[in-house]
């Protein structure tokens, strides 16, 4: 149950307004790591989570938060917008004030779509897509997952904080990038507890059966660059990184097989091959002939 609250989480109140920046903040709404990815990302982990208890409370409340942060930014970016011009028509660049506001760096849909307000998109106008979100019910692969993710958001939202002197953005991103930091520290906390607890380790899955891996492998270093340097890394000798294993090195790989031959599919698939063209029409008719569809 969703109950929403007309209040924000901080103040999202920019000093002027501001199109161009307002199309540079989309990315942190609608990105790839953007709030509306976070926010779906962990109620979704939630709502497939398969153990009762803290960690999943935690998740909900997280993605209930991240929810509110895309509320700000939504609220910020409209604001920007507010008071903008639509475009700029100086004879010195061009007369039509939509090529003028598309040199210039604003986002023409923020005012043909949205109306002045801001859309699921990234900073290019991309659509904010379902297929961001990691939710696998492994929680050490989601909560690495989620960590990556506000390490992302918090890289973005540090380089944004450098592209504006608005000092109300800049008390946003101050706010939000704080959170990012709450955010990492508490996803690898969650993670290593879930080592430390023995409720799931690496490799993940760290219930499938080793064993029936193919253990010849499964820590060798394969070199696959002319670069020189690798082999002088931890992975490439030494106790692995699970304490399961021994890290080796080998230039190129340990295993190799000859390329199996072309396949050939359903002749009425039409793909060329190197028969005569003949013979796949007739393959086709006898294949017709066999599998009624």
């Amino acid at each position: 149950m969703y109950f929403h609250k007309q209040e924000l989480q901080f103040t999202a109140t920019p000093d002027k307004p501001d199109a161009v920046y307002a199309r540079k903040l989309q990315e942190v709404l609608g990105g790839q790591y953007g709030e509306i990815s976070v926010a779906l990302q962990y109620q979704f982990q939630a709502w497939n989570m398969h153990i009762p208890g803290k960690y999943r409370d935690m998740v909900f409340g997280i993605g209930a938060e991240e929810m509110g942060h895309v509320e700000m930014l939504a609220t910020m970016i409209a604001q920007l917008l507010e008071k903008s011009p639509l475009g700029i028509t100086e004879d010195a660049l061009q007369d039509d004030p939509t090529v003028a506001a598309i040199v210039g760096g604003t986002d023409v849909q923020h005012a043909i779509v949205a109306g002045a307000g801001a859309r699921p998109v990234d900073s290019n106008g991309n659509p904010w897509q379902g297929s961001y979100i990691t939710a696998s019910g492994n929680l050490l692969a989601d909560f690495t997952a989620n960590e990556n993710a506000e390490m992302q958001g918090r890289v973005q939202a540090a380089r944004l904080f450098h592209m504006t002197d608005d000092h109300g953005v800049r008390d946003l991103l101050s706010f939000l990038i704080a959170r990012d930091t709450m955010h990492q520290n508490m996803w690898a906390t969650a993670a290593a507890e879930l080592r430390e607890q023995g409720l799931e380790t690496m490799p993940v899955p760290s219930n499938f059966p080793q064993h029936k891996e193919n253990q010849e492998v499964n820590y060798q270093y394969l070199n696959f660059s002319d670069g020189a340097e690798a082999k002088n890394g931890p992975w490439a000798s030494g106790p692995s990184f699970d304490g399961k294993g021994e890290y080796s090195y080998h230039d190129g790989p340990t295993t190799t097989v000859p390329m199996p031959p072309p396949t050939h599919a359903d002749s009425r698939l039409y793909g060329t091959t190197e028969l005569p063209n003949t013979v796949e029409k007739i393959a086709g008719t006898v294949q017709d002939k066999l599998n009624k569809e």
